[in-house]
């Protein structure tokens, strides 16, 4: 399989590395406005292939990306002090106003799988400007924010996280909702789980759960700057079930034609993920509480993306 990574920084770069570590590429280009970054990059990661997976990585330009299965969008403006979450978004749809016309040019028949922050309407953005059915364009979503969701119900139950299945759904970001309703372990509710081993799953536990889901990547960006080997990881898993079409149920981001009254609007729900990208979507019952999250999140992301003029 072929893989382009557009964005050679910490997350582009991660993703690469963890390809080879699992073997899910055989070739991978890495493509960067700084040349010399995406070259050192790929030349680090190529030095780690005798240790893992026999892959080609190369830097190279977007000609480089012909042929390409996913092409992982991980490019984009920084933020800046004093900047608003307008001017970032402002600034990164000039950036990918000139990145999705050259991916496909090259690329035409590739995933467009969407990692630069703010995911859900980034991913919004690049849609309108590729034009390509929903399916084949979307973030990684809450992907990362779901995984430490189930580790740390795990660690609360004293069982492994691969026992556990449980979504964030909605917004990347502070407005995300944790599907408590619908989490489960060994194909039983959570809270039952929990109850019968002695580590019951109350307000208290709910509320540190919920407050260490979400505040995750405020602590480790105050700790190291930014947060690159959870969400590197989990690009790696989504194109592998992309490559192998394991019909994988992921949350990820994608445009949804309506969710709780909002329209046309791009979060994170479960999503089933295989050959050709997102193949379809589920429609969750939610606690009425949850209802009343997941509108004021959709609300969120739509008011953002309304704010964004192409």
């Amino acid at each position: 399989m072929k893989v382009g990574i557009v964005g050679a920084g910490a997350v582009g770069s991660t993703a690469a590395y963890a390809l080879v570590l699992q073997g899910t590429a055989s070739d991978i280009v890495l493509v960067d406005l700084n040349t010399k970054l995406a070259e050192a990059q790929a030349q680090d990661i190529q030095h780690a292939t005798p240790f893992a997976w026999s892959s080609r990585v190369r830097a190279g330009g977007y000609a480089d990306l012909a042929g390409s299965e996913v092409v992982v969008l991980a490019a984009g403006a920084a933020q800046r002090p004093g900047d608003s979450r307008l001017d970032l978004l402002e600034r990164n749809a000039t950036v990918f106003r000139q990145i999705v016309p050259a991916v496909l040019d090259n690329a035409p028949d590739a995933v467009l799988l969407v990692a630069s922050n703010p995911v859900d309407v980034v991913t919004d953005i690049v849609a309108r400007l590729s034009g390509l059915p929903a399916g084949r364009v979307f973030g990684s979503g809450t992907i990362l924010d779901s995984a430490r969701f189930r580790a740390l119900l795990a660690e609360h139950l004293g069982i492994s996280p691969t026992s556990v299945h449980a979504y964030v759904l909605g917004e990347h970001g502070d407005s995300e909702v944790l599907w408590w309703s619908g989490a489960t372990a060994g194909g039983i509710p959570v809270a039952e789980v929990a109850d019968q081993l002695g580590r019951p799953l109350d307000d208290a536990a709910r509320a540190t759960i919920d407050e260490s889901v979400r505040r995750a990547a405020y602590r480790i960006i105050d700790g190291k700057g930014a947060t690159w080997f959870g969400i590197g990881a989990g690009l790696s898993r989504i194109i592998r079930a992309i490559n192998k079409d394991e019909r994988l149920l992921l949350s990820v981001s994608a445009l949804t034609p309506e969710i709780e009254g909002i329209a046309d609007v791009t979060l994170s729900l479960p999503r089933i993920v295989g050959a050709g990208g997102v193949l379809e979507t589920l429609n969750p019952a939610f606690s009425d509480e949850e209802r009343a999250a997941l509108r004021r999140s959709a609300l969120v992301l739509r008011e953002a993306a309304d704010s964004v003029k192409l």
